[in-house]
């Protein structure tokens, strides 16, 4: 059970990587009205999976951590984010939402909804933002680093970089 538990979080950990991208952050300094995205995020959580059977299963996952720009004091540097989801397997179907809150240094905040697309992609959507993000366009890709190993059972650790760019109102 514990491997396929293990499997399981993997591919949820994949799908949940574009989730971080909403965790914005700036560095005290002003930085310019448009420019280039490019930042590690790094998180570590903990899921809670409920499994009925081979093609029908769900799991609430919890995780948190932290993100920095390239290069230091860029968009997103030195934030803290929050991420709380579900995923569901019916009949052999996968769905998964996120939900994310990202607080940068100045205390602005973000706040952004994933879901997976009926193509299988996951989509991002900005819910809403306040101080400096408000109104903020962006566009990136993401790229997934590791996997990394469960330091405890019952954990998931991962990072992820994306790259991109973004524009301020």
């Amino acid at each position: 059970m514990q491997s396929k538990f293990n499997s399981k979080l993997s591919l949820s950990q994949a799908a949940l990587v574009v989730a971080l991208g909403i965790a914005g952050a700036v560095s005290a300094q002003t930085l310019p009205k448009e420019g280039a995205l490019d930042f590690t995020s790094c998180w570590s959580g903990t899921a809670a999976p409920m499994v009925f059977s081979k093609t029908h299963s769900a799991m609430t996952y919890e995780f948190m951590g932290t993100v920095r720009s390239t290069p230091s004091g860029g968009m997103y540097d030195n934030n803290s984010f929050r991420c709380v989801g579900m995923t569901t397997t019916f009949d052999g179907k996968k769905s998964e939402s996120v939900v994310c809150e990202a607080v940068d240094p100045d205390g602005d905040k973000r706040l952004g909804r994933y879901l997976n697309s009926p193509d299988g992609k996951l989509v991002r959507e900005t819910i809403a933002a306040t101080g400096k993000y408000e109104g903020m366009v962006e566009t990136s890709s993401v790229t997934r680093l590791g996997p990394f190993p469960v330091a405890k059972a019952g954990t998931f650790q991962g990072c992820q970089r994306q790259t991109g760019t973004y524009k301020l109102k």
